[in-house]
C-alpha cells in the first residue's frame, strides 16, 4: 500500500511539473513591459509566438481574425486578496479580403475602435495583431508610493484552432514594478 502511495505521489507530482512546464512556456511567449513616465502609468506588450501557421491560415480563408488582451493593473497586498487598479480590453482584429488581397485591420479599447489600418505587408499585420506600445492604463495620482504593483496581461485569438502556443487556451503573463514618485 506504502509503495502504491508513492507511486501516486511521483505521478501527480510529475504531472504538476509538466503543467507548470507548459504554463512557463506561455508567459515567455508574453513579453510585458509597464512604463510609469510624466505621471502616468502605460504598458507596452507583444505575444512573440502567436503569429502561427494556424493564425496564417485562419486569415487566409478571410476568417475574421482577433487577439483578445484584457489587461489589468493590480496593487500586490500580502496575505489578502490583490485590489485592482485599473483594467482594459484591447482587441486587436484583421479581416483579410481575397480579392483585393489586402488586410483591414482594427484596434478597439474598452469596445471603442480607436485605429484603423489597411495594408498588404504581413508583417504589419503581424505586429499590429501581436504587439501593444505604450497603452495608458492608470494616471500616477491613483497608485500609493513604494507600494509593489503589477501588470497582469491574459491574451487569447479566436478562431482558436487548438490554443495560441500549443499548450494553453489563454496565454497568461504579469510584470512587477514598484512605483517611486
Amino acid at each position: 500500500m506504502h509503495r502504491w502511495i508513492t507511486r501516486q505521489a511521483a505521478v501527480a507530482a510529475i504531472i504538476a511539473l509538466v503543467g507548470l512546464a507548459a504554463v512557463g512556456r506561455a508567459a515567455e511567449g508574453l513579453r510585458i513591459v509597464p512604463v510609469v513616465h510624466d505621471e502616468e502609468v502605460s504598458v507596452s506588450f507583444e505575444l512573440a509566438d502567436a503569429f502561427t501557421d494556424d493564425v496564417r491560415a485562419a486569415i487566409a480563408s478571410g476568417l475574421r481574425t482577433t487577439f483578445t488582451y484584457d489587461v489589468e493593473l493590480r496593487m500586490a497586498v500580502p496575505v489578502w486578496l490583490n485590489r485592482t487598479i485599473a483594467s482594459v480590453v484591447v482587441t486587436t482584429s484583421d479581416q483579410y479580403d481575397n480579392l483585393t488581397r489586402r488586410h483591414t485591420m482594427t484596434r478597439m479599447i474598452d469596445g471603442r475602435v480607436v485605429d484603423t489600418l489597411t495594408t498588404d505587408d504581413e508583417a504589419v499585420v503581424k505586429r499590429w495583431l501581436t504587439t501593444v506600445t505604450r497603452m495608458p492604463l492608470c494616471r500616477t495620482a491613483t497608485l500609493d508610493a513604494n507600494r509593489e504593483y503589477y501588470v497582469q496581461i491574459s491574451a487569447r485569438a479566436r478562431p482558436n484552432r487548438g490554443s495560441l502556443l500549443g499548450w494553453v487556451s489563454a496565454v497568461k503573463g504579469q510584470a512587477k514594478f514598484t512605483f517611486v514618485p
